[in-house]
């Protein structure tokens, strides 16, 4: 079973883009983040033709996030995260899928840091991380995916030191993905690479891309239960090179079912 999470950077403009990744790897569930677009927007009847069902939650111009499956029924669990401090924006859904329940999560960016927008992100992922803490008390086979817009350490981007004051990289936010792991989360990602260099998203400035200058900000954490089943782990990078990409890349795990 291959779960995908992917920031589609407006899934109307970039659909080409995704019909064709999904085409290509056909992964069975997909975790879709900043879709930027309003709820009767999401092109459903599109991703139906290819055999993804879809649950979504939108929201005009911002955000969006989204849950795909393949030849698999959703089984929507919630929509929106508990405590939310602002649940007008469109960040969290839900669902159990195959007898796994997946989250696909975009936490917010933050910047500019210090100052309000670096307050809601830790105040949304302080309710994010409570949440988590409550779906490892269940002991259920979990998987939460998305656009973490956190640089966990060093070795997840390019020149560090160019980012110690931006909202992603700064100390608090980096705890918060610390205190996920110590939950007992795992970084799926980091089981299989331990120490490669991978990026998940680059710049369309400066010619990251082509540069590898790029970050680690996309991220599938799995529960205990799970660790087991892990199979593999990768980013899809060649779609950031594909015309009319978003700044991120595919990024997925594969578990035994």
């Amino acid at each position: 079973m291959r779960i995908a999470t992917y920031n589609v950077n407006g899934i109307n403009g970039r659909l080409p883009v995704l019909l064709r990744w999904l085409e290509t790897s056909r992964p069975d569930v997909v975790c879709l983040q900043e879709l930027k677009a309003q709820q009767a927007n999401f092109p459903a009847q599109a991703l139906g033709d290819l055999g993804y069902e879809a649950i979504w939650l939108g929201q005009k111009s911002w955000n969006g996030v989204a849950i795909l499956a393949r030849e698999a029924s959703i089984h929507e669990t919630r929509r929106g995260l508990p405590g939310d401090p602002d649940p007008g924006q469109s960040r969290y859904i839900e669902a159990a899928i195959n007898g796994v329940l997946v989250g696909s999560l975009y936490l917010p960016n933050g910047n500019p840091a210090p100052g309000p927008r670096f307050d809601y992100k830790l105040g949304w992922a302080d309710a994010f991380v409570a949440h988590a803490a409550r779906l490892i008390e269940t002991g259920a086979p979990v998987v939460l995916a998305g656009d973490y817009n956190i640089i966990p350490t060093p070795a997840d981007v390019y020149k560090p030191e160019r980012w110690t004051e931006d909202a992603l990289f700064r100390p608090e936010a980096r705890q918060v993905f610390s205190r996920l792991l110590d939950q007992g989360w795992t970084d799926a990602l980091r089981l299989h690479h331990p120490q490669e260099t991978l990026y998940t998203f680059w710049d369309y400035f400066r010619n990251a891309y082509a540069r590898n200058a790029g970050l680690r900000i996309d991220h599938l954490l799995v529960s205990p239960s799970l660790v087991d089943r892990l199979r593999a782990s990768n980013v899809d990078r060649e779609v950031r090179g594909w015309e009319r990409s978003s700044d991120h890349a595919p990024t997925w795990i594969e578990i035994a079912t």
